[in-house]
């Protein structure tokens, strides 16, 4: 496999001075990024499927082990804070259990029983979807729990860096990208995680974007839990609502810092008709003005 390869320009990176090889790091990081540029159909491809199941109640489950399922819990983790994502909507499946999520647990890449435990517990439903990831796309822990959930019928979607391996052969909609030897072999955290970071911040945020949680390039959803994100919530109200930080903070005092529902009330509308409003139009501030302009 690619990521396992020794890559003969670097054979001797620990010998170079440490200029040359942050450089060589440094390229080897920006050529991860480019690489997901070909995977762009396919990852768009996904989100879609994922947004269409998803609706009003399905569920992001993420996949992995090791450094990807890490990778992974990562994407997962900022749904909530960043577009208020309700935490029951999101679920990890990682090799080890919460443990691995900052250390690594031995041998629970290969225990393809807890996989198929833990997916078994998860109940899934084809509202889910199920996002593995695995650089190397073999990984016994991660390909299991991928075969287990298709048989659910949930929305399988694969992300590996290897050709033709069984993740991506398991998912319904597999996403290759394709990084080649890593400048350490093996040590997978470099560029296939990197790639990784960027295709799970593509998928979720895509998904977010398609669900109204973002509007005109803001965090609509976002929930006000600090001084600092309530003056960015005010600002995004009077900015939506073209009115001033003032009557913005009082809207948000009145909407439970519901950002959406404050520019409805600076706008003229009742709390409760606000959330009406919102509710008829499945929460997307986007509709919401088109409707009413």
């Amino acid at each position: 496999m690619a990521t396992e390869e020794v890559d003969p320009r670097f054979a001797d990176l620990d010998a170079w001075s440490m200029p040359s090889a942050m450089e060589a790091m440094w390229e080897g990081q920006l050529a991860a990024v480019a690489a997901v540029g070909r995977a762009l159909p396919a990852i768009t491809e996904a989100a879609n499927a994922a947004t269409e199941a998803l609706g009003d109640r399905g569920r992001l489950i993420y996949v992995g082990a090791g450094t990807s399922g890490r990778v992974a819990v990562q994407d997962g983790a900022e749904l909530t804070p960043t577009f208020a994502w309700p935490q029951e909507r999101v679920h990890f499946i990682i090799a080890g259990g919460e443990s691995a999520f900052v250390a690594s647990v031995e041998g629970a890449e290969d225990d393809v029983a807890d996989a198929v435990k833990q997916i078994d517990a998860a109940r899934l439903s084809p509202h889910d979807v199920v996002i593995a990831v695995a650089a190397s796309g073999t990984t016994p822990f991660t390909v299991t729990a991928l075969q287990q959930a298709g048989m659910s019928r949930a929305v399988t979607i694969g992300v590996a860096n290897n050709h033709g391996t069984a993740l991506l052969t398991s998912a319904k909609y597999p996403v290759m990208v394709e990084t080649g030897p890593e400048l350490i072999a093996g040590s997978t955290r470099m560029k296939a995680g990197t790639a990784q970071k960027v295709v799970l911040n593509l998928i979720s945020t895509g998904i977010m974007l398609r669900l109204g949680r973002v509007y005109r390039g803001m965090m609509v959803n976002m929930q006000v839990t600090n001084a600092k994100l309530k003056r960015r919530a005010e600002a995004m109200v009077a900015r939506i609502a073209g009115c001033s930080e003032a009557q913005a903070a009082s809207a948000l005092a009145q909407t439970d810092g519901d950002i959406k529902m404050a520019a409805l009330v600076v706008l003229g509308y009742e709390v409760t008709e606000a959330a009406s409003i919102l509710a008829n139009h499945k929460g997307n501030l986007r509709r919401v003005f088109d409707d009413l302009s």
